[in-house]
């Protein structure tokens, strides 16, 4: 979680939602031709910003967030928590957001940047592929976990998971552990795949997508992570209030920061401190109170295993 727009979701346009949903239509049709059900409908502006420094900062501080962890109007938090921990660590801060979290795995792993607010299955396949590593993690309502929820609008008939069979469902990022993964591992515990099970499967790149794409009818279901919605419906319940959540995932370990393992010593140090003491300081708390973040802990990689076992259970069945 913890992700953000750089800028204000605008109103989507009546003309928009039409089109959206004619593009699902069309995307139903050529699926049934082709028998392939999955499709892209991007309902945001692509984003890719780079928040450059002066010319006479060397060292700056460089940081990627993926458009899909956190709440799009959190950016302003956000960006000033990054500038909190610049000022903490002593240098200017660049923010480079991308819209999916592979990109921001690659830029990890090519070392183009210092640190990475990322999601659990990217951590995890990182962790894998290049030894991506944990600094530290977000404790929000109590606890250092999270877990998907497979929503539905209030108004649906929906009651369990065999009632979405045959409908149009919403992914997030094809690589989020609460918006691929755990509904296509709920699928796989069944004998079925998002293609045999949905009638189609669309990726929003964003949990606030997916959660406005059931509220307004473009699809009947989505599985979203649950500390978003959770955040909408305590700070702006309007967002959420046409949806109802039909299940709850079991719990994984919440989305971390993240570091390459050739980072040097004293930047993962500092950066380790910085976040963990950030609750303690007044305007760091204030920052962290918008966020509904409690404060950063030391997570432990085996608080992730359980994503490893679902990952290991889908790659033995391809």
């Amino acid at each position: 979680m913890i992700i953000l727009s750089m800028q204000k979701q605008p109103r989507i346009p009546k003309i928009l939602e039409i089109c959206l949903i004619l593009l699902l239509a069309l995307a139903s049709w050529s699926c049934k031709k082709a028998d392939e059900k999955k499709v892209t409908v991007d309902l945001k502006e692509k984003m890719e910003t780079a928040r450059d420094v002066p010319a006479g900062d060397k060292n700056p501080l460089r940081v990627a967030i993926a458009a899909v962890i956190s709440p799009r109007e959190t950016a302003a938090y956000y960006n000033e928590m990054m500038k909190f921990i610049g000022t903490k660590a002593g240098r200017p801060i660049a923010i480079i957001q991308k819209k999916t979290y592979q990109e921001v795995n690659d830029l990890l792993e090519k070392r183009e940047i210092d640190i990475a607010f990322v999601c659990a299955g990217p951590y995890v396949s990182g962790k894998r592929k290049f030894g991506m590593e944990l600094r530290v993690a977000p404790m929000l309502y109590g606890k250092p976990f999270y877990q998907a929820y497979f929503i539905v609008h209030k108004d649906s008939p929906i009651r369990d998971l065999e009632g979405l069979r045959g409908t149009r469902f919403a992914f997030s990022d094809p690589n989020s552990n609460t918006g691929a993964l755990v509904p296509t591992y709920t699928l796989s515990t069944r004998g079925e795949t998002p293609q045999t099970f949905f009638k189609s499967v669309i990726y929003t790149y964003s949990h606030d997508n997916s959660i406005k794409a059931v509220a307004k009818g473009l699809v009947e279901g989505a599985s979203v992570d649950g500390l978003i919605w959770d955040y909408y419906h305590d700070k702006n319940p309007q967002f959420v209030n046409k949806t109802r959540i039909m299940y709850r995932s079991p719990l994984y370990g919440i989305p971390p920061v993240v570091v390459h393992p050739r980072t040097p010593s004293s930047t993962k140090e500092s950066l380790r401190k910085i976040f963990l003491g950030m609750h303690a300081d007044p305007e760091g708390k204030r920052i962290l109170d918008e966020l509904k973040i409690e404060k950063f802990i030391e997570p432990e990689d085996s608080s992730y295993d359980s994503l490893r076992k679902m990952q290991d259970w889908l790659d033995s069945r391809k």
